[in-house]
């Protein structure tokens, strides 16, 4: 066996024992409870701008389109735009492809620091609800064609909206490529950590999800990500395309 190969088969092993080991599970929540506290998410910035994600899920993200190679990225919730810009950049690297970013309420001032970045000749922003009829059909006229489509779930996380979100564009994705649910992690977490919100333990991103997955049979659950990543915003929610 090949050197990468010796690795590699290491790797999954490991993975495989990880994902079955409780106490990492544990100390995992743990982390998620007690960051949480101090909005752990909001620290990173990527290119220079802000990006509310975990590094864990970024080095997951640019693994997923490194290997996907998608020419179209969709993103529900564009918020300060580093998301957008860290899609953006991955795809330079690739020498192709497409960001589309949607958001009810695109701010002015992120829309002006978005626009004067280098990697917005790559980027489409769309304002406007991402479940509405109309700003749903514009996003699918954008995927006609398109050889591999990516979809990142991130705007509103409630139950009903969410369920919406997958209705309108779990469709768009290609097979073997990815639809990632962020924020699943909410069903998980103390509900003293999302106070104010109208999303919380019942009715979150991952009962959506969970609700999907019984009435839809082009996902599956990639409990790769969730055995090696535990700390995530996504468990349950990198979900990989295996059919047409």
């Amino acid at each position: 066996m090949e050197p990468l190969e010796l690795f590699n088969d290491e790797k999954r092993k490991n993975i495989e024992s990880l994902g079955a080991d409780e106490k990492a599970w544990e100390y995992a929540r743990l982390f998620m409870q007690e960051t949480g506290r101090f909005k752990y998410t909001y620290h990173f910035e990527w290119l220079g701008r802000p990006i509310i994600q975990l590094p864990q899920d970024l080095i997951a993200m640019q693994e997923i389109i490194w290997k996907v190679k998608p020419d179209l990225i969709i993103e529900t919730g564009i918020a300060l735009g580093g998301s957008l810009i860290f899609y953006a950049s991955i795809l330079e690297l690739l020498g192709g492809g497409r960001v589309v970013g949607i958001d009810v309420d695109i701010r002015a001032h992120n829309r002006v620091e978005i626009e004067d970045h280098p990697m917005f000749k790559r980027i489409t922003m769309i304002q406007g609800s991402s479940v509405d009829e109309h700003v749903a059909q514009q996003v699918k006229d954008l995927s006609e064609g398109r050889k591999s489509v990516l979809v990142v779930m991130d705007s509103n996380h409630t139950h009903e909206h969410v369920s919406k979100e997958l209705e309108f564009y779990s469709p768009m994705v290609t097979r073997n490529s990815y639809l990632v649910v962020c924020d699943t992690v909410i069903e998980d977490v103390p509900d003293d950590l999302v106070r104010d919100r109208p999303w919380g333990k019942g009715n979150n991103p991952k009962t959506a999800v969970w609700e999907f997955l019984r009435t839809s049979d082009r996902f599956v659950i990639d409990q790769d990500y969730n055995n090696k990543l535990l700390i995530t915003v996504a468990p349950d929610g990198y979900l990989r395309c295996v059919k047409d």
